[in-house]
């Protein structure tokens, strides 16, 4: 009778739980969250999109690999050429590989306060990406930055969506070049971070930012 006790408790307060994170959305945030609340929606909402475009990226850099070795599908690598705007074979490589998952879900921590930001609320930008086309969705960002009014950020449909097009920006923007070199020769991700200084204006700060919240969240995890 004990154990059955047990057993049911435990049930129970395994199905609040679970019926607790199905509560979670981008756009409602709590207006009293513990830091253990706030973490834990994060992972609800962000980490299974940031799983899926790695998986999916990650297979089709590795059958974009296999195509130029055997000299296939040379019409589509064409194709991503012209969308990644590179010239070269290993620069279309450079762009499509794909870096750790831990990286991803500690800029996305950083940039949207754990998803709390009124960027990810509003517009489910987890990165903070910006737009400078007015026929896109988009959002007022209503701050400055070096002096300069930033007047737009993007709007996306989906967390999902937004995942997707962070990465197509690191795998194509000039100011990662050097990002991009070394996450395709290296996966030791403390290497690869320090060269994501033009990310933010804090510059080398921000690799040091990285680095501490990779690892007090102990996110490499997520890169096995």
């Amino acid at each position: 009778m004990k154990y059955i006790i047990i057993f049911l408790l435990i049930s129970l307060s395994l199905t609040a739980s679970a019926t607790v994170k199905a509560l979670y959305t981008a756009e409602n945030v709590p207006k009293r969250i513990s830091v253990k609340t706030k973490k834990e929606r994060f992972y609800y909402l962000v980490e299974p999109a940031v799983q899926k475009v790695y998986a999916e990226l990650m297979i089709q850099y590795k059958t974009i690999v296999k195509d130029m070795k055997n000299s296939e599908n040379r019409e589509k690598i064409q194709k991503l050429k012209k969308v990644y705007k590179v010239k070269s074979d290993r620069e279309l490589l450079l762009a499509l590989k794909p870096h750790p998952q831990s990286i991803a879900l500690a800029q996305a921590a950083m940039e949207s306060a754990w998803a709390t930001s009124r960027f990810f609320v509003k517009a489910n930008n987890i990165f903070g990406v910006w737009s400078a086309n007015k026929n896109e969705p988009r959002i007022s960002a209503g701050e400055k930055r070096g002096g300069k009014r930033i007047i737009w950020l993007k709007k996306f449909n989906s967390i999902e969506e937004s995942v997707r097009e962070y990465y197509k920006m690191m795998g194509r923007v000039e100011d990662y070049k050097e990002f991009r070199e070394v996450r395709y020769v290296s996966n030791d991700v403390m290497k690869i971070i320090k060269k994501l200084d033009k990310y933010s204006e804090i510059g080398k700060k921000y690799a040091q930012e990285l680095g501490s919240m990779i690892r007090y969240n102990k996110l490499v995890k997520y890169d096995k």
